[in-house]
Parts: C-alpha cells; sequence; structure tokens
C-alpha cells in the first residue's frame, strides 16, 4: 500500500450531525429499497431506537476530503467549487454567486474525465478555461465534445485548439436541413463517484459563462444520482450517433469550413469543391433498405417503396442500387423513369454523390440523349417517343419507376410490361391514387416491402413538425347514409355548401390558430366542387384572399393558382381531392380539413401537402373541423397514422392530450371534439367476439389470409387473448362442419373436445413466425405424413422441439416428442391454423434473417428474427424431454451447457410508472452495434459467471442477446423476442451487478433500436 495523506476540515457538532443523519438516511434508502415491507418497519423502528440514545458525538470531528499520495500529488492543494459536490444547486450570474466559468475551472481541477455537449463552441469561451484546459491536458484527464455548425456560430479556431492543444476528442454534426442539438451542458466524472453536472442555457462563450443572463443547473450524483445516470447515457448515445463525426483539423477542416460558411457562418480557410462527405443513411432509411433485402431473400424481384415526400425516397432508391452493385461485384446497368425533368436531374446528382461518381449516368429528357445507355435516367415520354420495344427486355438489370402511383398510364404500362429486368423497385408517396386504384395491387400482389410512417419521419426531424387541431363543428353526421366506408357526398355536400354558421366557425377557428391570414398559405380540402366554390367566396367576403381549383379547372389556371398561392398574393386554395397527391409546394403552411376522411392514406396525404421543409417554415398548422359520426367512422384510422398506437394505446392518449408525439408536433382537441373521438375509439374496442362472428359469417371465408384481406382486419383484431383461435370463430360462425370424416386412413377427431380447445387457445404462441426455414419447419411436422421424431434431420429436430415446446412448455405430460406431435396432429383445424398463421407471418416479415455465425451455425436461431422464450431455449438445448428437464425458466439469463450459450431475455419497458428511473437505465442499445447490459445484482467480475461472461472466447462459450419492447402487449399477451445475435466483450465497469458493453456481430434492425435506445435518435 502507498503512504496516503489526507486532507480534512473540522467540522461543528451540528455539520457531524446534519452529516451523519444524511449518511444514515442514504444509507436505509440503499438498504431499504429492496426490502419488504416487515423488514423496512423494522429497520426504520431500530433507527428510532438508536437515535433515541443519550450518546454524543466526541469533541473535534473532521470530515475527510481528499486522498492522495504525496510523489504523485506533491501537496497539491485542489481548488473546490465553490457548490459542495454532494449539493445541487442553479447559478443565474447573479451577484452574490459565482460566475459559470469560475466554477467550471474548480470542477476540472478533480474531474477524472470530462463530457462538454454544446450546440457552439467560440474562441472567447474557450480561451476562458485556458488554465482549467492546460491541466487537465497535463493530467492526462479525457476530454470529449459534442457540438454542432447550427447558425455557423461555431468558430473553427476554437475546434482547432481543442483537439491541437488540449487533446479532446471532438464530434461534429454537419447537419443543415435541422438541427436537433440545442443542448448546454458539462459532465465530471470523478474516480471518488462525486460526479457533477451542469445543465443550462450556457454555449462556450465569453457572455455564456461570464455576464449574459444565464440560468444553469447544477447536478450531483449524490443528490439527484438519477439524473446524472440520464446524463451520462444520454451523453454517451450521442457519442455513438452517425449524426456526430468525428473531428481531424487535418482531415475535415474544409468541410468544418464549408459547413458553417453554409449555415451563416465566417470560412476560415481556403474554399474547396468537394467535401468528401459520404452519404450517409438515416436510421429509418436503414430500416427501408433491410426491408428491401428481406423481400428479396423471400424470392421477390419487383417491389415498391412508400416514403412521405421529403424523406429521401431516391436517396434509398441510389443506396439500394450501390448495395445491389457490392453484391454483384460490377456495376449494374441502371434504368431511373419519372414523368418531369426536374426530378431526373435531382435523382441523377443523388445518384452521383452515393456512387462517389461524378461522371455516372446520362439523362434521357429533352435535349439530353445518353451516348452509352448504361445508367439511364429517363423521362418516361421520352421513352414513349423513342418506342419501348426498341428496348431489349433484359437491357438492364435495374429498372426504378419514380412516382409510381402514375403506373396504370398506359406509357408507364407498357414500360412496365415489356421490361425484365433483375430488379424493379417502385417508388411513391401515394400508393392510392385518387380514383381508388392501388398500385400495390395492380403490381405487386397487394404487398409493400416497405413503408415509411409519418412518426418516424418525424422523429427524424425530415418532415415539419404539426400542429394539429381538433375543432368541433357543431354538425351532426349520425343520420347521413353511409355507402361503401364513407358517407353520401351528397348528401355531405348539402349539409355544408351554404352552411354560414360553419363557415364562419372555420374562419374564426382560423384567425385564432394562425399568426396572420395575410401570410399563410393554406390549402382546404372540401367534399365537393359545390363547396369548395362556397368556402372560397365566403373567404374573400371575410378578406382572405382565395381560390377555388378543381378538376375542371384547366392547367394554366391552376399553375397560375398555385404561383399566387406561391407569392402571397392568395392565401387559400380550396380544392376537392385535387391536391392529395403531386403538389410541390413546400410553402404550405395551414391544412384545413373541411370534410370528414375515413381513409387514412387519403388523410396523410393531405396532411402531406404541408409537412415539406423549406426555408422560414417552422410547423404545419392543420385544422381538422369534426363533427358528431356515425358509429361506422373510425376515428382511430387517422390518429394510429399519425401515431402509429394501437387502440388501446390511443384511447389513452386522447385522454391524456397526446404527451408523447414527435419532438415539436402537438395533437390538440377541444373538450366536445375530444368526447366525440374518444366516444368512437371505444365504440370500435367494444367490438365484442360476437360481431366479429358475425363480420366472419358475411365473408364467408374458411381461409385466413382471404378474409382478412377482404375485411380489412388484422390478425390483432382476432388474436385478443388466449381464448380466441380462427377455428373457434370459424365453428361459431357455422363455416366448418362438425361431423367426422372416415375412410381416411388417419383418427380425425371433429368434435371440438377439451383437448382440442387447449391446443387452440395456444394458437396466439405463433403469430410471432416471421423466417421462411422455420415456417416450412412447422408446416411439415403438423402435417400427418411428417416422418417420426428420430427420422428427421439434426435441423429439423431442432425445430420439431421448438414447436413441442411452443404448444407444452412443461412436457404436456408426454414421454416422446412423437407421441406428443402425433397428438396434435389428430386435431386438423388446429395443424391448419398453425399452417396459415406462419405462412402469414412469414409473408409480413420485415427482415432478412442471417445464422449466428460460427459456432453456433447448427443452431437454427436467426438474427433478426422473433422467438418465444421456449423456442429460443429448446433451440439452444437447455432442456429436452430426454434428460427430464422442461424449459420452463424465467429469468433474464439462462445458461445453456449443451450448447455453451449464455442467453439473455432483456425487456425494454422504460415505463416509469413501472421501473424506478434507476432501473430505466440498465440494459439498453448504445448505438446499433452496442448494447449495455447489466448482470444479475450476485454476480461479480471474480465468480465463475461473471469470468465467463468478461472472458466469453477464453472459455469457449457464446453470448446471445434478445430483445423486446415490453413484457406484454396492449391486449395482455405475451410479446415474443427479437434475437439480436451474437456478441463480443466491449468493456465493463461495477460488480453486483457487473455493467458490460457488448458489442453486436450484426447491427439491430433501426426499429429495434429506436426501441432500445436509451434516448430518442
Amino acid at each position: 500500500m502507498p503512504e496516503l495523506e489526507a486532507t480534512v476540515k473540522p467540522l461543528s457538532e451540528s455539520d457531524a450531525l446534519v452529516a451523519i443523519s444524511q449518511f444514515v438516511a442514504r444509507a436505509l434508502s440503499a438498504a431499504m429499497s429492496n426490502a419488504e415491507p416487515e423488514t423496512r418497519l423494522a429497520l426504520a423502528n431500530q433507527l428510532l431506537e438508536v437515535l433515541s440514545s443519550s450518546d454524543e458525538i466526541d469533541q473535534g470531528p473532521s470530515q475527510l476530503l481528499s486522498l492522495h499520495t504525496p510523489e504523485s500529488v506533491k501537496r497539491r492543494d485542489l481548488r473546490r467549487p465553490t457548490t459542495a459536490l454532494s449539493v445541487s444547486a442553479l447559478l443565474t450570474n447573479g451577484r452574490d454567486e459565482p460566475n459559470l466559468a469560475a466554477e467550471l475551472r474548480a470542477e476540472m481541477e478533480s474531474a477524472n474525465t470530462v463530457d462538454l455537449l454544446c450546440a457552439f463552441v467560440r474562441w472567447t469561451g474557450l480561451r476562458l478555461l485556458h488554465p482549467a484546459l492546460e491541466r487537465l491536458t497535463e493530467r492526462g484527464v479525457k476530454l470529449r465534445v459534442i457540438t454542432t455548425t447550427y447558425m455557423g456560430a461555431t468558430e473553427r479556431r476554437a475546434i482547432d485548439e481543442l483537439v491541437n492543444r488540449y487533446g479532446a476528442e471532438v464530434k461534429i454534426s454537419y447537419e443543415s436541413q435541422a438541427t436537433r442539438l440545442h443542448a448546454k451542458a458539462w459532465l465530471f466524472r470523478r474516480n471518488t463517484g462525486f460526479d457533477t453536472a451542469y445543465v443550462g442555457s450556457s454555449n462556450l462563450s465569453k457572455a455564456a459563462l461570464v455576464d449574459g443572463l444565464e440560468w444553469n443547473v447544477r447536478l450531483s450524483s449524490v443528490a439527484t444520482p438519477d439524473l446524472l445516470k440520464k446524463f451520462e447515457v444520454t451523453f454517451d448515445s450521442y457519442w455513438a450517433q452517425r449524426a456526430f463525426q468525428s473531428y481531424d483539423p487535418e482531415r475535415d477542416g474544409d468541410k468544418l469550413d464549408a459547413a458553417l460558411e453554409r449555415n451563416g457562418g465566417r470560412r476560415t480557410g481556403a474554399p474547396k469543391t468537394e467535401t468528401g462527405l459520404e452519404v450517409e443513411p438515416y436510421l429509418h432509411q436503414i430500416e427501408m433498405l433491410e426491408d428491401l433485402e428481406s423481400e428479396r431473400l423471400k424470392g421477390h424481384t419487383r417491389n415498391l417503396m412508400v416514403a412521405a415526400t421529403g424523406t429521401g425516397k431516391t436517396v434509398i432508391a441510389a443506396l439500394d442500387y450501390q448495395r445491389l452493385c457490392e453484391a454483384a461485384g460490377r456495376r449494374l446497368r441502371l434504368l431511373f423513369v419519372a414523368h418531369r425533368q426536374e426530378i431526373l436531374k435531382q435523382a441523377l446528382s443523388t445518384y452521383r454523390t452515393v456512387m462517389q461518381d461524378g461522371a455516372f449516368g446520362e439523362l434521357y429528357v429533352g435535349d439530353n440523349k445518353p451516348r452509352q445507355w448504361n445508367h439511364v435516367f429517363a423521362s418516361v415520354q421520352s421513352l414513349a417517343s423513342r418506342g419501348v420495344e426498341a428496348l431489349e427486355p433484359a437491357s438492364f438489370d435495374v429498372v426504378v419507376i419514380d412516382e409510381f402511383h402514375h403506373a396504370m398510364a398506359p406509357s408507364y404500362r407498357r414500360l412496365i410490361d415489356h421490361l425484365r429486368p433483375q430488379q424493379l423497385l417502385g417508388l411513391t408517396a401515394t400508393p392510392e391514387r385518387g380514383d381508388g386504384v392501388d398500385v400495390a395491387q395492380q403490381f405487386f400482389d397487394g404487398r409493400t416491402a416497405s413503408e415509411l410512417r409519418l412518426w418516424d419521419a418525424l422523429d427524424a426531424d425530415l418532415l415539419v413538425p404539426f400542429h394539429y387541431f381538433g375543432v368541433s363543428d357543431d354538425v351532426d353526421l349520425s343520420q347521413l347514409e353511409w355507402k361503401r366506408g364513407n358517407y353520401d357526398v351528397a348528401q355531405l355536400n348539402r349539409l355544408y355548401t351554404g352552411n354560414d354558421a360553419r363557415a364562419a366557425k372555420v374562419i374564426r377557428e382560423l384567425r385564432d390558430k394562425v399568426t396572420n391570414t395575410d401570410d399563410m398559405r393554406a390549402l382546404g380540402f372540401c367534399v365537393s366542387v359545390q363547396h369548395a366554390h362556397y368556402m372560397a367566396e365566403v373567404f374573400n367576403r371575410a378578406g382572405i384572399r382565395s381560390l377555388a381549383v378543381d378538376g375542371g379547372t384547366d392547367d394554366a389556371a391552376r399553375a397560375l393558382a398555385l404561383a399566387q398561392l406561391r407569392d402571397l398574393t392568395v392565401n387559400c386554395l380550396f380544392t376537392v381531392d385535387l391536391f392529395n397527391e403531386g403538389l410541390d409546394l413546400p410553402q404550405v403552411d395551414t391544412v384545413l380539413l373541411l370534410r370528414p376522411t375515413q381513409s387514412s392514406t387519403v388523410f396523410l396525404q393531405q396532411l402531406g401537402r404541408g409537412l415539406r421543409r423549406t426555408e422560414g417554415k417552422a410547423v404545419l398548422t392543420v385544422l381538422d373541423f369534426i363533427g358528431q359520426q356515425r358509429r361506422e367512422f373510425r376515428f382511430d384510422l387517422r390518429y394510429r397514422a399519425l401515431t402509429g398506437y394501437g387502440r388501446k394505446q390511443l384511447e389513452k392518449a386522447v385522454e391524456d392530450e397526446f404527451p408523447y408525439l414527435p419532438s415539436g408536433s402537438q395533437i390538440i382537441l377541444d373538450r366536445v371534439a375530444q368526447k366525440v373521438v374518444l366516444d368512437n375509439i371505444r365504440s370500435q374496442l367494444r367490438f365484442d367476439r360476437s360481431q366479429l362472428v358475425q363480420d366472419i359469417a358475411s365473408y364467408g371465408e374458411t381461409n385466413l389470409a382471404s378474409y382478412l384481406e377482404k375485411s380489412g382486419n388484422d390478425l390483432k383484431q382476432l388474436y385478443r387473448n388466449t381464448k380466441d383461435s380462427w377455428t373457434g370463430y370459424l365453428r361459431q360462425a357455422g363455416l366448418i362442419g362438425s361431423l367426422a370424416e372416415a375412410g381416411t386412413g388417419q383418427q380425425i377427431l371433429e368434435l371440438s373436445s377439451p383437448d382440442e380447445q387447449k391446443l387452440l387457445g395456444r394458437m396466439v404462441r405463433f403469430l410471432h413466425v416471421d423466417d421462411p426455414e422455420r415456417g416450412e419447419a412447422y408446416t411439415k411436422l403438423v402435417d400427418p405424413a411428417c416422418p417420426p421424431y428420430a427420422e428427421l434431420g439434426l435441423r429439423e429436430q431442432t425445430f420439431a422441439r421448438m414447436l413441442f415446446y411452443t404448444l407444452w412448455n412443461d412436457g404436456g405430460g408426454f414421454t416422446t416428442y412423437d407421441v406428443g406431435l402425433s397428438h396434435l396432429r389428430q386435431y386438423r383445424f388446429v395443424c391448419s391454423e398453425i399452417q396459415q398463421l406462419v405462412e402469414l407471418g412469414v409473408a409480413t416479415s420485415r427482415y432478412a434473417g442471417k445464422g449466428l455465425g460460427l459456432g453456433l451455425q447448427h443452431i437454427p436461431l436467426l438474427s433478426h428474427v422473433t422467438y418465444r422464450r421456449e423456442e429460443i431455449l429448446a433451440a439452444l438445448s437447455y432442456g429436452s424431454l430426454e434428460a427430464g428437464k422442461n424449459v420452463q425458466h424465467r429469468e433474464g439469463v439462462a445458461w445453456c451447457p449443451q450448447t455453451s450459450t449464455d442467453a439473455f431475455f432483456v425487456t425494454l419497458n422504460k415505463d416509469d410508472k413501472n421501473h424506478s428511473a434507476s432501473t430505466m437505465y440498465k440494459d439498453y442499445a448504445i448505438s446499433p452495434e452496442l448494447f449495455h447490459w447489466e448482470s444479475q445484482n450476485v454476480t461479480s467480475p471474480s465468480s465463475p459467471t461473471g469470468r465467463r461472461y468478461l472472458d466469453r472466447k477464453g472459455y469457449g462459450s457464446h453470448v446471445l442477446i434478445f430483445t423486446r419492447p415490453t413484457a406484454e402487449d396492449e391486449t395482455g399477451l405475451a410479446v415474443p423476442y427479437t434475437c439480436l445475435g451474437a456478441v463480443d466483450y466491449v468493456q465493463h465497469s461495477g460488480e453486483k451487478p457487473i455493467a458490460i458493453t457488448w458489442k453486436l456481430h450484426r447491427p439491430m434492425p433501426a426499429d429495434v433500436f429506436m426501441e432500445a435506445a436509451a434516448v430518442a435518435q
């Protein structure tokens, strides 16, 4: 042991009592956090008894301030912050308060690592911290800085100084479309555990640190431990994000200069024509690329991708093409088709950037003619005038058709029917056309390979946030006629056209919600041509310059109306579904929904007209006028499209006034509209079993997939609990018989028996099957012609165990797998239902599963595929009938010695009603490749289990991580796990539990990362 010297200060008796009581309180809190009520009561009584003692504190107590070795510290007198390390505080740069710069310098004296998160960094602020930063460098303290090029306010000199002079690691966001980082915060970590942080309004500038009216909160790991933990987790997550790129002055100086200049700053270096920026896909774009890969692995060579305008469809297509070229080992021949020259030029530029080749591709539009015909960006008009028959059907390896909703037009149809590429990709924001034709149904057998949900686009900050106001308009629609899933248009027209009271309310609400109607650019969606012209007339009388545009308006007048709206000589255009698609006017900042819209697709199309970003537009204002509806009208469709919630979640969100929405967006319903919407949603939730049976009977379909397609229902509506099954519905609807069939040579039990009822109650356990190999194996295993277990291959035997334990995790009382599976095969409707469910699951799967890699290649578990716990444990040979050990297991970890594998089961529930703040940051994704995980509380690094975790390769073992968002879904059914695959050890800290960072062999799916990430991405 080296000799240590102590620094102490005398304490008064009162100070000592306070310190002791604080210590005892913290100790008791720690001791009782997980204790039973009886134990907590006994501890409290024991404390009271001790406090009543007559013992007194001895004279002259001291407080230990620090321990240090004389050689290393040389009795250095550490300057301490004015605020004790264990205390929180609010600093406002007031007269009697220390300024923030002085406190930061003092904090650095004793810090072991320093992290800074700052929207911008300036030289005038950095120079104030020079002495403290010099000492940090001398002590070798790690300094990390995250900043941005926001508003061009950062100065390159300051960034270069941080790196070159102080050895800081710096990461910068070069995002110019939208900046999400506005935080200003410091974190000082100490090996003693006395961490501190400052969070507030102060950037790294002189005004912010010294004399500005800045407010900053000082946090402490003693006083606010949960907040410090959240700070650490959030900073580390930001540090791992692709959006923040490492900065090296020599390598990246010109790129930083260009970004600062682009955002309004001053260039400090010479201009550079090429920044060398590679296209980094956003998370939602990665997810869509994964979806495409999954569809192609299923054998689909024609795919449709649906993504909202402004979310980068062309970038995704270019990245997809790049991947296809890499897989083929050559530049594939490409044809990109669109109907406008502007689209083609922009697409060509995007492909050149992605391919890092400024000479890539040729245009075929207007006067531009291709010469090499290898990578052609052509207008459909040019191809038609040349004659598509002049092209060889196999001329191009990859064909991309933009704005695919035009595909029903003869010119597109001829092209699609003639060409035979290896891969065809359709791009559109609106697969459902105005005439009701769905191009997914027409050209892709109803499949959509990938669809970008609105809330994901908003979360990614690709679209402008919306403020949606649901306003009651006092119009009763409940008595109107309902035809083909919508109100009778003629009756709606009579109700709305000429309704001066409703029109006056529209104007009143608009003026209340919009800053100035003279500065707005609005679209109003009406029920009819007469309604549109009536609304334009009413608005003009009220002094709001407006026009009506409909299908009868000629092209020149329509173009003029749009130009007038763009130039603000007109403030509102009223239309009848005319601008649901194809409108390129990002300046639209207000949308008026003046008719009930049942279709969520049409609703999103109308909303999407105003969601595109443009300079000066901060938010889209949406006014939706809500009347009393018929029961058939479904509000849940539009709000689920807006939020992604299930119906039960949506009910609570409406009640709670939508507290959890993408940043910047709001949904506000007035009191009457809220009641109308809630009553409507609740009536849908009360769609009970008898109503479902009647609905199923009305279609007369015994095939599950056919019924779902025709009815528009989904599996979650049918399988709401373990009492629900397709076979049960069919029996109640009278669509399947109950008489036993003879002459099959196989005993068939047709009458519903208790054993069949038990099996039918387990059909919900097959909703998650989503990989072709398992689907085929389960389909074969429930077939009466399946060979006995002993005659199956090793992988098939594993699937047989997985299927068996899915149905009977306790072994079911069977002596062998054959006995159990033979019992199952007696019930043909049960077996048929299993086959239909797995076929549906495989057809709708979103991910491409991949094997677990070397050492686990014989195990038929795949990364990015979903499994029940029983399937996982059966696949890893955790239990077997032969060994007399079943797969009933409820802990978060399972050691499977037969396969030398540790399986970690992680539930990513961050609901603070069920989990304390201290448990919310135990298991989470740092990045798509890194996962932070905590062991059980009894595990230490020196224990056998801990050593196996930390030295996996040395022990020859494997670690697999499986995650799920919650333990149960909104219907109360168990949620399956997604296999993230095998992982390797990166680092660890602590003991009992051990906090370990793992690196995944394969990055997790983008949407799983969004669920698993500790902070929003």
